[in-house]
C-alpha cells in the first residue's frame, strides 16, 4: 500500500494543494450556497483526492495543506461512515449532548489530521478510536456534528499549536455550512482544568474564543447554574478571600501573590477574575522578566537578591550526586528508563555547548530554555517536562547537572559542572569536594513561573478553599459543565435562491404515533431556485428527508401547512418568504426500522436525584427492580469503585423494607435529596 506521500507524488496531474492558514476563508476553497449534505460533496469533487485504499470498507479523500511560512505539508483526510453498514449506527456523542431525539443519519463524515509522525502512513483500523490525532471531527450529513479531538504543541505535535488546529476547524465548519457542532471539553493545562480557569477568568472556555458555549450539563446542571457558579466565582474579591486564609503560609503566599501582580498590573485588581486574567496573559515569560524586574515588589526583591545565591565551602559536607541512571529507574514512570536517559543525555548536551559557545559566562538554561532545546530532537513535552523536574544534582555523561537560582533574575537556571572524584569514590554515588551549594529560594516567590501561581490559585483557592462550601459547589457545577455547543444561525443570503427550514411532521397518528410525539424540532434546510413552485418545494424535501436520514427513506409530503388550497404549480416567490420556516405533512416513515431516533433502540429511563432526566455521558447504574438509571457519583458509589453485582434504588428499597425503612433509616420520595440511596447485596 502506497504511503500518502507516495500517493501525492505518482499522480498523474498536479494535486491541488491549499494554504493551511487560508483553507476555509469564504470562498477558499469552495462557496458552496447549499445545505451541508451537498456541500460536502461538493468539498469532496473539488478539493479532496480519494486515496488508493478503505478503512473499514469506508472510502477516504485527502486534502493537503501546506504551511505558508516553513513550507510542510498538512494532510486533512475525509472518511464517509455509512451508517447502515457502521458497527456502531447510533451517536453516543449524540446521546451524551441532549440530541438523542435527532433522526439517525445516514452518512458521518470524520474529518481527521494525524499526529505528525503518522503523516506519511496510511490510516489503520481503529482510526476513529485514537485520541493522538491534531484533528478529529464528525459532522452528520445534516450539518450537526462533534468536535471529538483536538491536539497542539502540548498533545505531541511539533507543528502546529492547538489555535492554529482550532482555527482550522473552525473555518471549515464555516465554509461548508455546518449548523452545530458541539465538543467535550476535557482539555487540561498542568493538571489544572481549562474549563475552570477559563471560565472563571472569561465567562466561557477555552473553546468559547470560537463561539462555543453551554449546552448539556451533567450531573443536573442547567445553564442557569453555570452561569451562576461562573459568577459566584469570578466575582470573588481577593481582600475577602485573603482575609478568610487568616494565617498560616496560605495567607502568606496568598498575599504575596496579590501584591506581586498588583505591583505588575497597569489596572487595579480587585476580583479573582481581573487576577486570573492577567496571569493568564502573561504567556511570553522574556517579556514577563522585563516587565517584573521594574515593579516587582521590595519584599521579594529582597529575598531575591539580597544575600548570594550560592555559597562555597570547601570544609562543608559535600552535596551527593547520584547517576541519572539510578534516578530514572527508581522513578516507576511509565516511560522506558533508556527514554529518560536519552532525553536527559539531550539536556546535557545543549548545556555543554551552550557553555562552549559563551566561553564559560551566561551558561545557565531556564527551564523553557532547556525544553526548547529537548523540543528540537525530542516530541513528547511530557516526557521533557518530567525529565526536566527530576534534573538536580544528577550525573549525566561525565558531567553534574544543577539547578540554581540566578542571583540577577531570581529564576532557577539549568548549569554543568565537571564532576571531581576521590579516589574512594564509587560508580553508583559521587561526591563533589567543594561545588557550589546553593541556597533554597524563599518558600514561596510569585513570578518565577506564572502557572506555578495559578496552579496555587487552583488548588487553593478553587477546588480547596476550606472555610467556604459555595465556593466548593460552585467550582464542581463549572467542572460539571464538560458539553458546549456553536451555532451557525440559519439565514437567508442575498442572492437568487429561496431558503426554507422545513419541519416535518406525520399525518398518521396511527401506525407512526412515535413521530407525531417526538418533533422533528431542528428541521432541514433546503435551497430551491428562486423561481421554484409548490410542487419543486415538496419534492425537495422529499429528496432532502429521503437522502439524509434512514426512517424517512419512503417519505411522501403531500401537504405544506397554511397552503392546502394552493396547486402545486403556482410559483413559491411572493407567497412564501424566502428565510422562513415552514410545516410540511408526509407519510412513509419507516416505523419498522430500528435506525430512529440517536437514542439507539433501547428504551431507558434515567431519573436521578441530582435533577438528570437522560443519559450526560457520565457513568450511571440501574435498580435492578424498577430499572431506572442513576449516576453512581449521586448513589455514592465512587469513580474508582465498581458497581455492585446487584443495585437497588432508595425508592425500591423502602418499597420492599418498609419496617427497616421506618424504624432506622428514613428514605425521601425518589428523586428528591436522600442518602447515599446505595443498598449493595
Amino acid at each position: 500500500m502506497l504511503t500518502p506521500l507516495e500517493a501525492f507524488k505518482k499522480r498523474k496531474r498536479s494535486p491541488k494543494i491549499y494554504g493551511l492558514h487560508t483553507f476555509g476563508h469564504p470562498g477558499c476553497p469552495i462557496a458552496p450556497a447549499g445545505p451541508f449534505r451537498d456541500n460536502i460533496r461538493v468539498f469532496l469533487r473539488q478539493c479532496s483526492e480519494p486515496e488508493g485504499y478503505n478503512v473499514d470498507g469506508m472510502p477516504v479523500w485527502s486534502t493537503f495543506l501546506v504551511h505558508e511560512n516553513r513550507g510542510f505539508l498538512v494532510p486533512l483526510y475525509t472518511i464517509e461512515e455509512s451508517v447502515k453498514h457502521s458497527l456502531t449506527p447510533f451517536c453516543d456523542h449524540c446521546r451524551s449532548t441532549g440530541w438523542s431525539h435527532h433522526f439517525v443519519s445516514k452518512r458521518k463524515y470524520h474529518m481527521i489530521i494525524p499526529v505528525d509522525n503518522e503523516w506519511n502512513k496510511p490510516l489503520d483500523e481503529g482510526v476513529f478510536d485514537l485520541q493522538t490525532h491534531l484533528l478529529h471531527g464528525l459532522i452528520h450529513c445534516n450539518g450537526f456534528g462533534h468536535l471529538i479531538c483536538i491536539n497542539g504543541i502540548e498533545g505531541g505535535s511539533k507543528y502546529l499549536c492547538g489555535r492554529e488546529v482550532m482555527d482550522l476547524w473552525d473555518r471549515i465548519c464555516s465554509n461548508l455550512h455546518a449548523r452545530q457542532i458541539t465538543v467535550e471539553d476535557d482539555s487540561k493545562k498542568h493538571s489544572m482544568d481549562l474549563r475552570l480557569l477559563h471560565g472563571v477568568a472569561y465567562g466561557h472556555p477555552w473553546f468559547g474564543r470560537w463561539g462555543y458555549r453551554f449546552c448539556n450539563g451533567s450531573f443536573g446542571v442547567t445553564q442557569h447554574k453555570y452561569e451562576k457558579a461562573v459568577e459566584i466565582l469570578s466575582l470573588l474579591e481577593l481582600d475577602k478571600i485573603t482575609d478568610d486564609f487568616t494565617t498560616g503560609s496560605l495567607f502568606r503566599d496568598f498575599k504575596h501573590i496579590i501584591r506581586y501582580y498588583r505591583d505588575l498590573s497597569e489596572t487595579k485588581l480587585t476580583t479573582l477574575r481581573d487576577l486570573l486574567r492577567l496571569m493568564l496573559a502573561l504567556k511570553s515569560r522574556v517579556s514577563f522578566q522585563r516587565r517584573s524586574a521594574s515593579v516587582a515588589s521590595t519584599s521579594i526583591s529582597a529575598a531575591c537578591c539580597s544575600k548570594p545565591v550560592t555559597k562555597c565551602f570547601a570544609k562543608e559536607k559535600p552535596v551527593k550526586c547520584r547517576k541519572f541512571s539510578n534516578v530514572a529507574a527508581s522513578l516507576n514512570s511509565r516511560w522506558p528508563v533508556r527514554r529518560l536517559e536519552h532525553v536527559a543525555d539531550v539536556v546535557a548536551d545543549a548545556l555543554k555547548e551552550k557553555k562552549v559557545a559563551n566561553k564559560g559566562f551566561n551558561c545557565g538554561m531556564t527551564r523553557q530554555e532547556a525544553r526548547d532545546a529537548a523540543r528540537l530532537q525530542i516530541g513528547d513535552t511530557g516526557l521533557i517536562d518530567y525529565v526536566l523536574k527530576s534534573m538536580n544534582n544528577v550525573v549525566v555523561g561525565g558531567l553534574v547537572v544543577r539547578r540554581n537560582v540566578n542571583r540577577s533574575t531570581g529564576i532557577l537556571e539549568f548549569s554543568i559542572e565537571e564532576i571531581r572524584r576521590d579516589s574512594h569514590d564509587n560508580d553508583t554515588e559521587q561526591e563533589l569536594e567543594a561545588v557550589h551549594n546553593p541556597v533554597p529560594p524563599p518558600a514561596f516567590s510569585p513570578g518565577i513561573d506564572v502557572y506555578r501561581d495559578v496552579d496555587f490559585l487552583y488548588r487553593n483557592v478553587l477546588t480547596g478553599f476550606p472555610l467556604s462550601q459555595q465556593i466548593g459547589l460552585a467550582a464542581q457545577t463549572v467542572l460539571d459543565a464538560k458539553h458546549f455547543v456553536k451555532e451557525w444561525p440559519f439565514k437567508d443570503e442575498e442572492d437568487e435562491l429561496l431558503r426554507f427550514i422545513c419541519h416535518v411532521v406525520s399525518n398518521f397518528r396511527d401506525s407512526e404515533s412515535d413521530f407525531s410525539r417526538r418533533e422533528f424540532s431542528h428541521g432541514e434546510i433546503i435551497v430551491l431556485p428562486l423561481h421554484s413552485t409548490f410542487g419543486d418545494l415538496k419534492s425537495e424535501v422529499e429528496n432532502a428527508m429521503r437522502d439524509t436520514y434512514c426512517v424517512t427513506e419512503s417519505l411522501v409530503v403531500n401537504e405544506i401547512e397554511g397552503m392546502e388550497g394552493i396547486e402545486d404549480c403556482e410559483v413559491l416567490f411572493g407567497l412564501v418568504e424566502s428565510g422562513s420556516e415552514i410545516r410540511v405533512k408526509g407519510f412513509g416513515f419507516g416505523s419498522g426500522s430500528e435506525l430512529k431516533y440517536e437514542s439507539g433502540v433501547d428504551n431507558w429511563t434515567v431519573r436521578c436525584r441530582c435533577g438528570a432526566r437522560d443519559d450526560d455521558g457520565e457513568r450511571m447504574v440501574a435498580c435492578d427492580i424498577c430499572e431506572v438509571w442513576q449516576h453512581t457519583r449521586c448513589c455514592g458509589i465512587e469513580d474508582s469503585d465498581a458497581v455492585p453485582p446487584l443495585f437497588l434504588c432508595a425508592g425500591c428499597c423502602a418499597s420492599l423494607v418498609p419496617s427497616v425503612a421506618d424504624s432506622s433509616l428514613v428514605f425521601e420520595e425518589f428523586g428528591m435529596e436522600s442518602g447515599s440511596g446505595l443498598w449493595e447485596l
